[in-house]
């Protein structure tokens, strides 16, 4: 019963999330340009309340709220949170997500950007491993020290002067700033105090091996043997902690590496499938069809145009 009540949760993109949350004649519309479902970051005083809570939900962004006084109050995964001043929560993309305090009152940012933002001139697969609260199964909130609240303050000014005082904003220079804030929060991360499970210690373990073995290993079975485990075993243990199953994370793990190398290279389409270990150009296409709705070339051109 509990798998199907998962699967029935929706995953919204900006647009959509917006128009089922707000109200279609909401003027927070307003706020929001063409291009606000890849990047937007805004003061949270300047957008009108939800005019409905939302139920459980997921979103193709990662969502950042940085509170600077007052307290906001959502659940993050199967766990409630309340936000306070000077505190950071992230909503990492796709991980489930609630709200029914719709008179959440306080002042701060809200940034949300599209995950492939990060993929961009200056990212790599290894620096994103670094950010445990982009991860589903990472801790959402972060802390801040007095001294380095006026710093991440600036950042998020600036992403917000980005957004609001340009027709486009430059993504190089999003992603940049982006990836000052995450080192900064990274200094200030709470960390869970919660005895790590059996589970948790394996999955952990499974997601370190993907990131070294992605290239050549795309079998269950591999990882499981290096962890000493059944697949079944390993499997359960992943859905358990992270709500997908380790295809699921090999899949995606292959899905992003793909990305950085036709952002990042003129390698053909055909060197990128080899270097993710798919000697068959046309499987390679077909899989990143199938999991991003578009082909590699279509991917290239869009990128080129952004």
């Amino acid at each position: 019963m509990k798998s199907r009540s998962i699967e029935k949760i929706k995953t919204y993109e900006a647009k959509g999330f917006r128009e089922k949350f707000l109200g279609e004649d909401n003027p927070m519309h307003l706020l929001f340009k063409s291009n606000s479902d890849h990047f937007f970051c805004l003061k949270t005083e300047e957008m009108m309340r939800l005019q409905y809570p939302v139920p459980p939900s997921k979103h193709s962004c990662h969502t950042l709220i940085f509170v600077e006084s007052g307290s906001h109050k959502m659940r993050v995964g199967y766990e409630d949170y309340e936000t306070i001043a000077n505190e950071i929560i992230v909503v990492p993309a796709e991980q489930i997500f609630s709200i029914r305090n719709i008179d959440n009152t306080h002042h701060g940012f809200i940034c949300q950007f599209h995950p492939d933002i990060l993929i961009g001139k200056f990212g790599s697969r290894e620096m994103l491993n670094d950010f445990d609260f982009l991860k589903i199964s990472g801790n959402p909130k972060t802390k801040l020290s007095s001294e380095d609240i006026p710093l991440i303050t600036t950042i998020f000014n600036r992403l917000q002067k980005e957004y609001t005082d340009t027709k486009y904003a430059d993504l190089n220079i999003v992603q940049t700033y982006l990836i000052a804030l995450f080192y900064e929060m990274n200094k200030n991360s709470v960390k869970s105090s919660k005895p790590i499970s059996a589970a948790e210690i394996i999955t952990n373990k499974f997601k370190e091996l993907i990131h070294l073995h992605i290239k050549t290993q795309h079998q269950v079975n591999h990882y499981a043997s290096l962890l000493n485990v059944t697949p079944n075993h390993l499997n359960k243990c992943v859905k358990t902690v992270t709500g997908k199953s380790a295809v699921k994370w090999i899949d995606e793990n292959i899905l992003l590496e793909a990305k950085y190398l036709l952002f990042q290279t003129t390698l053909s389409i055909n060197e990128i499938a080899a270097q993710v270990g798919h000697e068959d150009q046309s499987y390679f296409s077909r899989f990143f069809k199938k999991h991003e709705g578009i082909s590699p070339i279509q991917y290239r051109k869009m990128i080129d145009k952004s």
